[in-house]
């Protein structure tokens, strides 16, 4: 298999972006510490549950809408299920599959984690881009997205 060319311009661009998204990263982690409240990954779950149909998914769907291990979700879910934050059920259809369920209690901390993230991407993010830079990033971002969404999709049977 031949490599794919990669221009220095690229190679750069990746290397700030990089950088950049995990220096963010752990200041909004930092912010979110210092306010006494959990972290992001705490806030990526609950919110993923948040967004679903009867704010529950099938573990497997949580572990990858939330970018995380098999293991690392039983870690997380542990956790959210001892603070009663989710609670987990057994599919009415099929017993052997879990769903995580967004609790009440769940959806009051995602309220109150929420303010802190998002002066968290307003300092640390927002006010490096115009408008206008912020709109070609989001296009970027979503073409790389897209690339991987597609990668995911089964084939198609003939």
């Amino acid at each position: 298999m031949k490599p794919n060319p990669l221009p220095d311009s690229h190679l750069f661009a990746w290397r700030k972006y990089y950088v950049s998204f995990w220096r963010v990263f752990a200041a909004i982690e930092a912010d979110l510490a210092a306010a006494g409240l959990p972290s992001l990954s705490w806030y990526d779950a609950l919110y993923e549950l948040y967004l679903a149909p009867g704010r529950h998914l099938r573990m497997n769907e949580l572990a990858r809408s939330a970018l995380l291990s098999r293991s690392g979700l039983t870690r997380l879910v542990d956790k959210l299920e001892k603070e009663k934050l989710i609670e987990r059920r057994s599919c009415p259809a099929d017993r052997r599959v879990q769903h995580a369920q967004l609790t009440d209690k769940g959806v009051d901390v995602l309220r109150k984690i929420w303010p802190v993230y998002r002066a968290g991407i307003a300092q640390y993010f927002a006010v490096h881009l115009s408008a206008a830079e912020a709109r070609e990033l989001e296009k970027t971002l979503a073409k790389v997205a897209e690339a991987f969404a597609l990668a995911e999709t089964p084939p198609q049977k003939a």
